[in-house]
């Protein structure tokens, strides 16, 4: 194999490689949405579905991190992507974006569930 044909083989094997990074990242196990390390997925009451913001920054962001979307991520089907305060990008499911919670320690933990009335499971 020549050189250049190497370098353009490894050079598709680093595109593919991100545009499947770029792809969403989640899925439904037991009813609800969760995250490629089995994590559940939250949305927040007072995120305003299809505005393309978060309501959830600062603190709020401390206790529910984001589920972050690569810079390339793409919309597909029910997911889009919002871009934050800081503009970093975060996953949105039918327009809200998408949270983990902190306490949740183990796979398919749903400690944030209902939490102040205004955190809530995913359920696809």
């Amino acid at each position: 194999m020549s050189a250049v044909l190497a370098g353009l083989v490894a050079a598709a094997g680093l595109f593919a490689a991100a545009a499947a990074h770029a792809e969403v990242p989640l899925k439904t196990a037991n009813g609800v949405l969760v995250d490629a390390q089995n994590r559940t997925v939250y949305t927040f009451d007072n995120d305003v579905a299809g505005n393309g913001k978060s309501a959830c920054n600062g603190q709020c962001a401390g206790a529910w991190p984001p589920v972050a979307a690569d810079a390339g991520a793409k919309a597909e089907g029910d997911y889009s992507v919002v871009t934050r305060d800081d503009g970093t990008k975060q996953w949105a499911y039918k327009g809200k974006p998408l949270y983990l919670f902190v306490k949740d320690t183990a796979a398919g933990d749903r400690k944030g569930d209902g939490v102040k009335d205004v955190w809530h499971v995913v359920k696809p």
